[in-house]
């Protein structure tokens, strides 16, 4: 079998009148992130980090920002077309390691359900998600409360 690894990076800026959806969880904040979709860099970082291990581009190939048919789409949704696009040309999913950079608000009593979505989403064990959170200790726009970073990894390996 051949391993391959594949990183995502994603940020969205903080706006007035969204949601906040990090791992398919609506989270209790007074702003959401601003995107064509629900703007889930979670998702969207775990989404870049499959694609590019499997070197099938990226989230904005397949789902276009200037597409009406993801507007407001799930994010998670997404994660389970990449899911299938991964097992069309033969790849599985082995684990995946991701970390959110935010100042606020606080969100690990969050992350057993983002990554119980996550599972869902890409039919792999909880126990193969990791998603951790992390200030930038007050430095650059995440420390400066006007968005979020997330970095992800993502070992897949090819079926014989």
């Amino acid at each position: 079998m051949k391993m391959r690894i594949g990183f995502g990076y994603d940020v969205h800026p903080f706006a007035e009148n969204r949601k906040l959806i990090l791992g398919g969880v609506d989270i209790s904040f007074t702003k959401g992130l601003l995107g064509h979709s629900d703007a889930d860099a979670l998702c969207h970082a775990i989404g870049d980090a499959l694609l590019g291990a499997a070197a099938l581009g990226d989230i904005g190939k397949h789902f276009p920002d200037n597409d009406p048919q993801y507007k407001g789409i799930s994010s998670i949704r997404l994660l389970e077309k990449i899911r299938a696009l991964l097992q069309t040309n033969g790849y599985e999913i082995v684990n995946i390691d991701s970390t959110i950079a935010l100042e606020a608000p606080k969100v690990a009593s969050y992350i057993e359900q983002m990554c119980e979505n996550l599972s869902s989403a890409l039919n792999l064990a909880s126990s193969d998600i990791s998603v951790k959170a992390t200030t930038t200790e007050k430095l650059g726009f995440v420390g400066k409360g006007e968005g979020i970073a997330v970095y992800a990894v993502a070992l897949i390996e090819k079926s014989s």
